[in-house]
């Protein structure tokens, strides 16, 4: 599903996905409320696995449906693609649930491997941006914060999450089971309170967790 308020650049981005073998576009629509009224008549099975999600909408903006959205079709993956690098929009997005975030001006190649990437279960994130990203989360959480600390071997997996690999490739880099990986990367979640690989990675950041020379 797409929904984007111009259709020039939504015929874009339809075009560049029927080029896929694996890939269809499906609904497309101009304001976030025809896209959520879309999602409460699907049926559960008939979901998108991924929504591509412009901020800067008609009516209710991208930010401010993304959490409903979320909750409309939570197996459903939510990249926004967007003209905004500001960064308050990113890092809302990012704590939001956002599985990616990408500009208006990636190459299709790079619109086609984000979406790729997030149906793996990775994230991704416009390589223009994710060193600012990353600088802005140096700020620090409250002490208290910190005292949510994960075991040596959850900060080794989330450390492999933050390098963009996807769960089967953490066990065969670990030499463990994928279903351990999958245990260790819940725990991760639950210690540091976020919804999915991005904003555990950005939380990761925020407590000091994660380096930036790492």
């Amino acid at each position: 599903m797409m929904i984007e308020d111009h259709p020039e650049y939504r015929e874009i981005v339809e075009m560049a996905i029927s080029r896929q073998d694996d890939m269809t576009l499906g609904d497309q629509f101009g304001t976030a409320e025809r896209a959520i009224q879309q999602l409460e008549d699907d049926e559960l099975d008939n979901k998108p696995d991924v929504i591509l999600l412009d901020l800067k909408l008609p009516g209710i903006s991208g930010l401010e449906v993304l959490e409903l959205l979320a909750k409309k079709a939570p197996k459903t993956r939510i990249i926004v693609l967007t003209q905004s690098d500001h960064e308050e929009d990113v890092l809302n997005a990012i704590m939001q649930g956002a599985s990616g975030y990408l500009l208006k001006s990636s190459t299709v190649p790079q619109l086609i491997e984000g979406i790729r990437n997030v149906m793996k279960g990775g994230a991704t994130l416009d390589a223009r941006i994710a060193k600012y990203v990353m600088e802005s989360l140096r700020i620090r959480l409250p002490h208290e914060e910190l005292e949510k600390m994960l075991t040596a071997r959850e900060l080794e997996i989330l450390r492999l999450l933050a390098e963009g690999m996807v769960k089967k490739q953490i066990a065969q880099t670990l030499q463990i089971g994928v279903t351990t990986v999958v245990s260790h990367v819940s725990n991760i979640y639950d210690k540091l309170e976020a919804s999915n690989a991005p904003s555990a990675i950005a939380k990761g950041y925020k407590l000091g967790i994660l380096k930036l020379d790492e």
